[in-house]
């Protein structure tokens, strides 16, 4: 089943990219008491994530947080190592990054996408959702090859 407008985030384990190295969080605890806009692309460095998801988030992220939200996270079936080296290198201030090495997020999101036949394996599809204490209150799913309801600019509409 896939996450709905009303549902509480899945309690699951992800790590953080931190200033000293990965740091574990739980979701449940993490998400609590805030208000967050998370986005998830299939994975680091690819094309589409790189050239346009990311950065439209790192460039919004200040009219994002004016609107009330507390912080802007990036998830991806990436090592935290890996995930680390995508933020220096894209200068992704502003954004916050969880790892969801094993996709056990995006499995308990029901947003796993098949991505075997591409080399890529298990990874998470591209969307957005915008988190109150856990709760969420958006969900914007793109459909399969498409760019469109994850955008930073899709989800600044909706706050």
């Amino acid at each position: 089943m896939t996450i709905a407008v009303g549902d509480k985030l899945p309690d699951v384990k992800l790590t953080k990219v931190g200033e000293s190295g990965p740091e574990p969080v739980q979701t449940a605890d993490y998400f609590a008491g805030k208000k967050v806009a998370i986005f998830a692309v299939p994975g680091a460095f690819t094309p589409t994530c790189s050239a346009k998801h990311l950065p439209g988030f790192v460039d919004k992220a200040d009219e994002i947080k004016a609107k009330g939200v507390d912080e802007i996270v990036c998830t991806a079936v990436n090592d935290a190592f890996v995930l680390g080296a995508w933020s220096k290198a894209a200068d992704s201030k502003g954004v916050t990054f969880l790892a969801d090495g094993n996709a056990e997020f995006a499995e308990a999101l029901g947003l796993v996408l098949d991505g075997s036949g591409f080399g890529m394996g298990k990874r998470s599809q591209r969307y957005s959702l915008l988190v109150n204490d856990g709760v969420v209150e958006q969900v914007n799913v793109e459909a399969a090859g498409s760019f469109e309801v994850s955008t930073a600019e899709y989800l600044l509409g909706q706050l």
